[in-house]
């Protein structure tokens, strides 16, 4: 069944881009094969359209296939025509965005489709971490179709599009009937697949919104707006959105605007983009006191994303540990051990906040002063360990608990002094772990200062190919 609109691929870049500001590139292009009677068939730019245009003066290059072109289905001068553009892109250091309507690989061209799909395959591989690249799902995208979305830094999904690499209907057990794997529903709530879900209108203007706080390219600085909110704006009762970090993260950014990813997934852990007097700036953020494998995988992508752009990355900390499920036992040691990995490996400024529990190795996990970061803030009530006071005093003085007559009023005891010898956050200050403690509503002009302070930062890590984690 078609999931196509009515709504044109021309017409999607218009709404795209800024008023006649669209070049067209390639537009005379046609299918070359002339197997199965192809030539005989019209295939106006065969099926893809591609050129420049710009966002809010911004350069940006873009496709949008044409489902009323043999249903945009990708053959060799389709694929072409694509990773022309990408060639342009590198080049002129500039974001490309794909608008994605697809019935998949043309089958009359066969093997030149598959060729021509491997070099577009080639092409975004080797852009990544150059330029920003962005896919947005109209229609159809399947098979690998849908290989090509993820290797994008971010992809949208219109509410009625469909994304997969095996139909619902071709997985054993299952058919659209009982779930609709490839529903914008299913891919947001179920995959990490899909950073924003939108009707078509609104999936393009937060593409606009996106385009925005992002730099062109690897070397372009994303300082670019004059802030016109006030970077010392207190934020008050902030300290009552600890456990709504999309909240809290929308009151701290400039404007209250916030650019969230995944937001339906992985719910445990927020991750996304704001502004801070100006500067694009990454944000991970606990939303639950366990952290998950899927939580991590979540904040692991942003940051790498924002290494490679040289976008600074601020943590919001409140974490107690690792979700204690059987099916994470099987995959949360290699998750931390990637978030781990690309906080450590991280080169930009790195900035965590405190805001409440932060307890054993999730911790460590979530960007600490020991991994790396360059300025760690505390709320007063927060607290820093191993774990939580009462479990820590079972473990230490459990011979003397065992004999006492009044365990309750030990245990008691005894957490009272764990308290302040080992979690409070002067505790934590004392031995350099924090740098300072903050009221929470000063939360914003504390971070824009560390951020200001951190923008001549520079950092060389040992010389090698790349890492394997």
């Amino acid at each position: 069944m078609s999931t196509t609109s009515n709504v044109s691929a021309g017409n999607r870049i218009q709404a795209l881009l800024d008023d006649s500001s669209f070049v067209e590139i390639g537009s005379l292009v046609k299918a070359r094969s002339t197997d199965f009677n192809l030539a005989k068939k019209e295939t106006p730019a065969d099926g893809v359209i591609t050129g420049y245009g710009t966002i809010n003066n911004a350069l940006v290059y873009v496709y949008s296939q044409d489902a009323t072109v043999l249903g945009g289905s990708v053959g060799e001068m389709h694929a072409k025509k694509i990773a022309r553009i990408y060639d342009m892109a590198v080049k002129m250091g500039a974001p490309v965005i794909g608008l994605v309507d697809c019935a998949g690989l043309r089958l009359e061209e066969a093997t030149d489709a598959l060729n021509a799909f491997g070099e577009i395959y080639l092409k975004k591989a080797v852009a990544s971490g150059i330029i920003p690249q962005i896919t947005a799902v109209f229609g159809n995208c399947g098979g690998g179709l849908s290989i090509l979305s993820q290797l994008s830094d971010f992809t949208f999904m219109a509410d009625n599009a469909k994304l997969f690499v095996n139909s619902p209907n071709t997985i054993d057990g299952n058919s659209t009937e009982k779930c609709d794997t490839a529903s914008s529903e299913f891919q947001s709530k179920n995959t990490a697949n899909v950073d924003v879900t939108a009707s078509e209108d609104e999936v393009l203007a937060q593409i606009r919104t996106l385009i925005d706080m992002l730099p062109g390219n690897y070397e372009e600085s994303a300082l670019d707006d004059e802030c016109t909110d006030d970077a010392n704006r207190a934020c008050p009762d902030l300290d009552g959105f600890i456990n709504d970090m999309p909240s809290l993260i929308q009151t701290v950014a400039d404007n209250n605007v916030f650019f969230e990813t995944k937001k339906d997934y992985a719910t445990d852990v927020v991750t996304g983009l704001i502004k801070l007097n100006g500067s694009t700036v990454g944000v991970v953020a606990n939303n639950s006191d366990l952290l998950t494998a899927e939580g991590c995988a979540k904040a692991e992508e942003t940051v790498k994303f924002c290494d490679a752009f040289d976008l600074p990355v601020v943590t919001f900390t409140n974490v107690t540990g690792f979700e204690t499920t059987m099916d994470e036992e099987k995959v949360i040691a290699k998750a931390a051990a990637k978030l781990t990995y690309a906080f450590a490996n991280a080169t930009v400024p790195k900035v965590n906040v405190v805001a409440g529990n932060a307890f054993g190795s999730a911790y460590v996990t979530m960007n600490s002063k020991g991994l790396g970061a360059d300025v760690v803030y505390a709320w007063p009530d927060s607290k820093i360990g191993m774990m939580n006071s009462e479990s820590a005093v079972k473990i230490i003085y459990a011979d003397e608990i065992a004999k006492s007559k009044k365990a309750v009023d030990t245990i008691s005891e005894k957490a009272a002094a764990y308290d302040e010898l080992q979690l409070s956050v002067n505790s934590a200050a004392g031995r350099g772990y924090v740098d300072t403690v903050i009221n929470p509503e000063d939360t914003r002009k504390y971070l824009i200062g560390a951020l200001e302070m951190l923008f001549t930062k520079r950092e060389e890590k040992p010389f090698k190919k790349h890492g394997t984690v």
